[in-house]
């Protein structure tokens, strides 16, 4: 074999071992592409999942609420007015006064009973979430807190009136209520700062703030039951969530559910 012919075999040799390389290197990118796509479409479809099971809980709760509700007014509470009307004729029949005493104490008794179970039972079927707007829940809750005098919290709303579903209204006010209950008592807070927007960008955005004396969230967070009880429900409808606090500069919450069109 010649110069010529070791020459060119070793030059034909080292560009088939370069593009056999080039090749190895190409399969290795499009495979570690590939592999970072499925984890990715894995992981857009776990949250999605998880999303769609937080959100059949949440119902199956409120239904199962409502069941509840309807039993203890339609079957226990039609046996407790049955057992009242009993001691009351009791009451009339009896003509002992010491065995009357005892029979009007049961009879108060029951009768009080029965009016906890009648309001307990419109609690749990009362549809209040449903039947009203999340400005509106949030200022009920807003009013009820400031009658406390505990501290005093400040609603803004600006925007157009909120046309949202139960599940919406029901996080945001259960995040607003989650946030209120621990600036009270932990950030020694004087004022709380709620604020409800609607833009072009976002279908609404609520941001909640305290004064109080903040705290640091890298100790905090990890074990936290109210703050990932609040990051939780912010998944549960696709919200963007972010919650910042530090010490001596108060605490501070905001979610935002962008518009997918």
């Amino acid at each position: 074999m010649g110069k010529t012919e070791l020459f060119l075999t070793i030059f034909l040799f080292n560009i088939f071992f370069f593009m056999f390389v080039a090749a190895v290197i190409i399969y290795i990118r499009k495979y570690k592409q590939k592999k970072s796509e499925y984890l990715i479409e894995i992981q857009i479809k776990n949250e999605i999942h998880q999303r769609e099971l937080l959100t059949t809980q949440l119902e199956i709760q409120q239904a199962t609420m409502q069941q509840i509700g309807r039993e203890l007014h339609d079957n226990i509470g039609q046996k407790l007015t049955l057992v009242s009307l009993y001691t009351q004729q009791l009451l009339y029949e009896n003509k002992v006064p010491e065995v009357n005493e005892r029979i009007d104490q049961v009879s108060q008794i029951i009768n009080q009973s029965l009016q906890d179970l009648r309001s307990l039972s419109k609690t749990l079927t009362d549809d209040n979430i449903s039947q009203k707007e999340i400005t509106t829940l949030i200022e009920e809750e807003v009013n009820n807190i400031n009658a406390l005098k505990k501290c005093e919290i400040h609603f803004e709303h600006k925007g157009d009136p909120l046309e949202l579903d139960f599940v919406h209204k029901n996080v945001l006010l259960r995040i607003t209520q989650e946030f209120i209950q621990n600036s009270i008592k932990h950030s020694q807070c004087k004022n709380i700062f709620i604020k409800l927007n609607t833009s072009e960008e976002n279908v609404w955005e609520l941001s909640i703030k305290d004064d109080g004396i903040g705290f640091d969230t890298s100790k905090t967070l990890s074990n936290g039951i109210g703050l990932t009880n609040m990051k939780n429900r912010a998944k549960i409808i696709g919200g963007e969530y972010s919650f910042t606090s530090a010490k001596n500069t108060g605490t501070q919450l905001h979610i935002s559910f962008k518009n997918k069109a």
